[in-house]
């Protein structure tokens, strides 16, 4: 009798650990797609699955190659692979959103639109005073990422100059986005590029482009023309590759979409005609390029 009695007892708790036994995914990735959508996400999944997330940053390429050394179990980028580079060629990308890039300047600043062709001359170190742009007789403070292959810092290259391997003429470089924007908060005469999530949690002036704002609909629509997926990175060897696709599969669900939509992200799925519109995009910035595009990182 007392034997039967350890018995299920010992088989209860067996039971027991084995149903409350929760999964730990580790993700690592750019800072945009963890403030714009993973972190609601991850925190709605987890109230319904027995799953946990450690949630670290880390930048678009660490969210591509250390998921490829399954250092992560997955990850967020906010740029595709680079073309023929062996550390990020075994990892699976699944767009999810759509994000945009804004233009950020100090809130004293009076200017308020800008052009892709100003922009592009920015760059290029050949628009240097505020004044050449309808503002203040200043100089103009242009901060940029390090590197070239951060998600912003590739996007823009991408985008504006159709030439991966572009050089900008920048006042200051920063590690990443968190400190740029930072450094625009506190230099009147500064301007720079980042993604629109992060720009609406800092006090800053978020630029018009083209006389579009870089609002949902906008973006959506493709009016407003600074924009790209939101990728999320995977492991097809991973051996946490079920619940990464679960995962995905509840960001692509009605709830995870109407949960992107409440932190104004646009899911990928609502918005596929921007597919062709930034192909099309892509080849007219080939043909206002000074140079073919390349890839040399």
């Amino acid at each position: 009798m007392h034997y039967f009695r350890y018995l299920f007892i010992s088989l209860f708790f067996i039971t027991f650990s084995a149903q409350a036994e929760v999964t730990q995914l580790d993700w690592v990735g750019c800072g945009i797609s963890k403030k714009s959508y993973l972190t609601a996400l991850a925190k709605a999944y987890a109230h319904q699955n027995k799953v946990k997330f450690n949630i670290q940053g880390g930048g678009a390429t660490r969210g591509i190659r250390d998921v490829a050394q399954q250092k992560a179990d997955f990850g967020g980028s906010c740029r595709y692979h680079l073309p023929n580079n062996p550390l990020e060629m075994s990892v699976g990308y699944e767009p999810v959103a759509w994000d945009a890039l804004t233009v950020i300047v100090n809130k004293a600043n009076p200017v308020s639109n800008i052009s892709t062709a100003q922009i592009r001359q920015i760059y290029l170190g050949k628009i240097t005073n505020w004044k050449q742009l309808g503002g203040n007789d200043a100089p103009v403070h242009l901060f940029v990422r390090k590197g070239k292959i951060s998600g912003v810092g590739y996007t823009i290259r991408k985008l504006i100059f159709a030439n991966l391997d572009q050089e900008f003429k920048p006042h200051k470089v920063f590690k990443s986005s968190g400190p740029l924007e930072k450094g625009v908060v506190e230099d009147a005469d500064a301007i720079a590029i980042t993604g629109i999530s992060s720009a609406r949690l800092r006090p800053v002036k978020i630029l018009d482009l083209n006389n579009k704002a870089p609002n949902y609909d906008n973006i959506k629509s493709g009016q407003y023309v600074l924009y790209r997926p939101l990728y999320i990175t995977y492991n097809p060897e991973s051996p946490h590759i079920k619940e990464v696709k679960d995962f995905i599969a509840f960001a692509h669900s009605a709830q995870g979409r109407a949960i992107m939509k409440e932190n104004g992200v646009v899911p990928y799925l609502e918005a596929l005609r921007l597919v062709l519109k930034q192909a099309k995009q892509d080849f007219e910035a080939q043909q206002n390029s000074d140079e073919e595009i390349t890839y040399k990182n």
